[in-house]
């Protein structure tokens, strides 16, 4: 798989869908508010992290590859700090069309803590819009993923259900992905039986009960519905992530993989990794590696991930020295 890796390198992807400004705001409980019973939290810190799509093109780009990435911002403080976020790590943000309608996707979370105390989080503030793109800002999306098609080797579509993902934009990418022979991939939380034609579909076990409306209570029930996702959308394959059990892999020559957890060490935070899992899968595929190294790759990247606190990316040389201990461990 090292020799995968170094395919990897320089690989460029797109990234399209609902890019997300994750912001930290860090404080030292100091007392109780005497207006309410409520804490009242010093600030120590406030940072901004690349969430949501912003999260794959983030990934992608510090594992090796040449990230563009497609999506709204607004034009606010947010967006500005989103784009510089990204472009600290290289990403080409070129695609991102910015709207004065529809204000930057925050996802503003307090953490507090003490001396003698843990920091957690105890509050999230979510500011989204519910209302579709307009038709000007579609046509600004559309104009970019035009543009930039002919320069990857792979698409991702990061569909949080937010609405940057609509129904042209998820046509133009399945018809010239396939047209013009370059792997995609979709991660979608609500919507998936709509993306009918695409290459590769990564979902957790959760979102494939939901999409299918039923209980997966058994290995069996699990392998038939993977299979069966795989042939309502027509799709290459269907990567299955399963928390502690690994990851299924479904093709369409029917095969189903069981990849295992490749480190039990502990678990810190699963934000972003499904996002990490992704970013990995196309650059691989992208790179022209096999689905099931792809996988296996993908698989190793997330378990760094998890072990780090927050939305977090994986670097080239983690996810190279991860599978160099692995290959040590295995002469052992």
């Amino acid at each position: 798989m090292v020799n995968a890796l170094t395919q990897m390198a320089d690989t460029p992807v797109l990234i399209i869908g609902d890019m997300v400004a994750d912001v930290y705001l860090d404080g030292t409980i100091a007392r109780i508010s005497r207006e309410a019973p409520v804490l009242v939290l010093e600030q120590r810190e406030e940072r901004v992290v690349a969430g949501g799509a912003a999260n794959v093109a983030n990934n992608a780009a510090t594992l090796g590859g040449l990230s563009y990435a497609v999506g709204v911002c607004g034009t606010d403080v947010s967006g500005g700090a989103l784009l510089a976020v990204l472009g600290e790590n290289g990403v080409h943000t070129e695609g991102f069309v910015r709207a004065q309608a529809h204000p930057t996707i925050t996802k503003t979370r307090i953490i507090a803590g003490g001396r003698a105390t843990v920091s957690q989080q105890i509050v999230r503030v979510d500011r989204e819009w519910h209302t579709p793109l307009t038709e000007e800002t579609e046509e600004g999306v559309l104009a970019q993923i035009r543009a930039l098609l002919p320069r990857v080797r792979g698409v991702v579509l990061s569909d949080y259900g937010s609405g940057t993902v609509t129904a042209r934009v998820r046509r133009l990418v399945i018809e010239e992905t396939r047209r013009l022979g370059i792997p995609s991939i979709v991660d979608s939380r609500y919507d998936i039986l709509s993306y009918e034609g695409i290459g590769y579909v990564k979902q957790n076990d959760a979102e494939l009960a939901a999409a299918l409306g039923r209980e997966l209570c058994c290995e069996e029930e699990i392998c038939a519905a993977g299979h069966e996702l795989r042939q309502r959308l027509s799709a290459d394959g269907v990567l299955i992530t399963r928390g502690d059990k690994g990851m299924t892999l479904f093709l369409a020559d029917g095969t189903a993989t069981n990849i295992p957890v490749s480190d039990h060490s502990e678990i810190f935070d699963v934000s972003g990794a499904g996002d990490t899992c992704v970013a990995v899968v196309i650059l691989a595929l992208g790179a022209g590696v096999d689905p099931l190294t792809a996988a296996r790759l993908s698989n190793i990247a997330s378990g760094i991930a998890v072990r780090k606190r927050g939305t977090a990316t994986v670097s080239y040389e983690e996810l190279r020295a991860a599978l160099t201990a692995g290959k040590e461990a295995e002469r052992c």
